[in-house]
């Protein structure tokens, strides 16, 4: 009778034993998996406050991954599109917010100087408003590109995921070698901030 007792108390405890470890299991694996997702992700500020983006820019030196997005008559554009060219990516939230809209007009000023080099100007502002600004700033030098219809900020990692900002771009500024190859890239700290000019147009001329 003892030996029934006990062959049935250890069995118990084997069982209880088992759920207990099994149970743990899915924490440990989630907490892994947020581990993964912090490390893919950039933390940026805004109004002091951290926001997370996607993912993180492409690989320096890497080959540029491609893109489609819609230019201010409505049509495709891909990175193809200006193949033999530098191309500057000036990517940021919205042209109707003050540090966006001064980074368009410096781009569209530094653009002039660099006859090799084209700069494209990246948000989800619909294209009808970046024509409407471009209209109203005299902005004529620079290429306005929206990503309301595409998953560029997903492929570049820039999409914001939380904040009253989510879904839009992140301010960030990439620049490509007529090879494909990107040479300079900054994911500017904090959205309130411009990006470094002089760096980006730098990377340019090398």
């Amino acid at each position: 009778m003892f030996t029934k007792t006990l062959v049935i108390s250890l069995g118990f405890l084997t069982l209880f034993s088992c759920a207990e470890k099994s149970g743990n299991e899915p924490t440990a694996n989630k907490a892994q998996d947020s581990s993964k997702v912090l490390q893919s992700q950039s933390i940026v500020l805004m109004g002091g406050k951290p926001v997370s983006t996607y993912g993180k820019l492409p690989e320096l030196n890497a080959k540029a991954p491609d893109f489609v997005l819609t230019d201010v008559d409505m049509k495709d554009q891909s990175l193809d599109s200006y193949k033999g060219k530098f191309v500057i990516l000036n990517i940021f939230p919205s042209v109707d917010t003050g540090v966006c809209s001064a980074s368009v007009r410096r781009f569209n000023e530094d653009a002039s100087k660099l006859p090799g080099a084209v700069v494209l100007c990246i948000s989800k502002d619909l294209p009808f408003a970046q024509k409407r600004f471009c209209g109203a700033e005299g902005i004529k030098n620079v290429v306005m590109l929206s990503d309301f219809r595409s998953d560029f900020g997903k492929i570049y990692g820039v999409e914001l995921t939380d904040s009253a900002m989510k879904g839009l771009l992140s301010r960030a500024v990439v620049v490509i070698d007529p090879a494909g190859k990107i040479v300079y890239e900054e994911q500017v700290s904090d959205i309130s901030h411009e990006p470094n000019y002089e760096a980006a147009i730098k990377a340019v001329k090398m």
